[in-house]
């Protein structure tokens, strides 16, 4: 099974993706999808589902999973993370690969235990859960892998196809 997980943003959007075999967790890529800060925002959202829509043609994905989004910042703040949310949502839509949503709790629980852990500590789970000699950088791209490693944990096993 692989499993593409997506950190998202209007800026910075991270990606890892992940295959599961029997009960191993293997990394096979990740990295951010960077927008073009300097265009208008509406060209920067598609940009976003552009980098995303092609990451998903290249990694081939049999699921993904995204992580909901944190309300903790103003109105403002939390209106354009649910932009970049969307925009991301559609790109994995639109290429046909099911979608599972996680809150950020319950990515910091699956990985390390806690709801309430801090991101360094989510990156070192990754790092060890993963066998990385070092944490997966940038921080976007750490916390996609471990909402992928969350969906890894949630869903049922099924048999390997690859």
């Amino acid at each position: 099974m692989r499993i593409l997980g997506i950190d998202p943003g209007t800026r910075i959007v991270g990606y890892g993706v992940i295959e599961t075999r029997g009960s191993r967790v293997l990394p096979v890529t990740w990295g951010v999808v960077r927008a073009d800060t300097s265009r208008a925002y509406a060209e920067r959202l598609h940009g976003i589902l552009e980098g995303l829509r092609r990451v998903v043609q290249e990694t081939r994905p049999d699921e993904a999973a995204i992580e909901e989004a944190f309300y903790g910042k103003s109105a403002q703040a939390a209106f354009r993370m649910g932009e970049g949310r969307g925009v991301a949502m559609a790109s994995v839509a639109a290429c046909g690969v099911p979608l599972h949503e996680y809150t950020p709790a319950e990515v910091k629980r699956a990985v390390v235990g806690s709801g309430r852990a801090h991101k360094s500590q989510v990156q070192e789970m990754v790092r060890l859960l993963l066998g990385l000699r070092e944490a997966p950088r940038p921080e976007d791209a750490a916390d996609a892998l471990a909402v992928a490693i969350c969906h890894a944990n949630r869903r049922p096993p099924c048999p390997t196809r690859r």
